[in-house]
Order: C-alpha cells, then structure tokens, then sequence
C-alpha cells in the first residue's frame, strides 16, 4: 500500500479538539509524485488547531482530495484566507 498524506491528515484530525480549521497561503509550493513527476501550486493549505497553533504535518495542496477523504464537502471545510 502506498503513502497517502491525506489519509495521516485524517488519522491526525481525528485525535485533535474540535475548532480547528484550514488556512490558505498565497504562496508557491510544489509536491513530488511516486513517478518522480513534480506539481506546483500557487498556494497551499495549512491546518490549525482551536488554539490557532499550526498542526504538525498537516500542510497539503489538494481541498477536493482532503474532502474526499474526510468525507465533507470541500464547501463545508472550514477554510479562511
């Protein structure tokens, strides 16, 4: 099975309090594939906890794929600029 990043987020997520939410940054990040193919963005996402402390591990590029994989609506994510 391979690493999935999204799946650790969700695992993460679920030991956190409830109050957290997503941060988007406006700057350029890129994420490196299995094949060796690398992607960029022009910004990424951050997630945080209630006490607006930066949750480790959870940085990703892909809203669709998180909501995918939490199962909510990617209009649902409690997502801020």
């Amino acid at each position: 099975m391979a690493f999935n990043h999204y799946a650790k987020i969700k695992a993460i997520l679920m030991l956190q309090t409830p109050g957290w939410y997503i941060k988007i940054i406006h700057e350029p990040t890129a994420s490196k594939k299995f094949n060796g193919e690398v992607r960029k963005y022009d910004h990424y996402y951050r997630m945080y906890d209630y006490q607006n402390q930066p949750i480790k591990y959870c940085k990703f590029q892909q809203l669709d794929r998180l909501s995918n994989i939490l199962q909510i609506p990617a209009a649902e994510l409690p997502v801020f600029e």
